[in-house]
């Protein structure tokens, strides 16, 4: 009964590409959002926040349809980046990867932005009156102090991304190889009578993997609690 099939085990190392992917690919840009929501003043920013952490509150479904309507083949995204840079989303694990970053973009974001508020400005501010730019600020004081609230993001944003369905199967599909990773390979495998044995395997494997990931995420949040804390 633990034995995986093929098929199994091609959900399982596709839905940690896609998940590995999906997190690396939006970590620069969830980290400039996370800066400029904690940071900047300027008209529109509630709209911008807003915007962000739509997927969480949209259903899946939608935010799938309308990543197909930009990025499909002939959506206005997706036509530019087929034509200029042989880039292909639609029906595609790089697709079924940007659905991913896009539903765990918010909670990345909201994680960097939580430590990046926690720093103490006056920090930043010492460093700068001995002669640093901000570049280099941001470098050898920001970026150290915010680091295990990038590293829970990261690692909150992979397990997202391990879980998403409705914004994958709408977007991508359901291929078998290509596309289909664990959650949709568990729906498939429900359909057939012979599949539970193999959709409870895929459930048990996805209870593990989430339930390290959220085990990880405390462990840098403690680890971060104590160091503020001088221990």
């Amino acid at each position: 009964m633990l034995g995986f099939s093929p098929e199994e085990l091609t959900a399982i190392k596709l839905s940690l590409r896609v998940g590995f992917w999906a997190m690396l690919g939006s970590l620069p840009v969830a980290l400039a959002v996370a800066m400029l929501l904690s940071r900047a003043r300027f008209w529109g920013l509630s709209l911008l926040n807003a915007v962000v952490h739509l997927p969480l509150v949209m259903p899946p479904v939608v935010t799938g349809y309308i990543l197909l309507l930009l990025f499909g083949r002939r959506g206005p995204l997706g036509a530019f980046l087929a034509d200029c840079c042989g880039i292909v989303f639609a029906f595609r694990w790089t697709g079924a990867a940007l659905a991913c970053a896009v539903m765990g973009f918010p909670l990345m974001v909201r994680s960097m932005r939580l430590s990046i508020d926690a720093v103490d400005r006056r920090l930043e501010a010492a460093a700068a009156t001995l002669g640093a730019n901000r570049a280099w600020v941001w470098l050898t004081v920001t970026l150290p102090l915010i680091l295990p609230g990038v590293l829970a993001g990261m690692i909150l944003s992979f397990a997202r991304a391990l879980g998403e369905f409705g914004a994958t199967i709408t977007f991508v599909s359901n291929i078998p190889g290509e596309t289909q990773t664990l959650p949709t390979a568990i729906y498939t495998l429900l359909q057939v009578p012979s599949g539970e044995a193999g959709a409870f395997r895929l459930t048990l494997i996805s209870i593990a993997i989430s339930v390290a990931a959220l085990l990880a995420s405390e462990a840098v949040v403690r680890h971060s609690s104590r160091r503020a804390a001088g221990l």
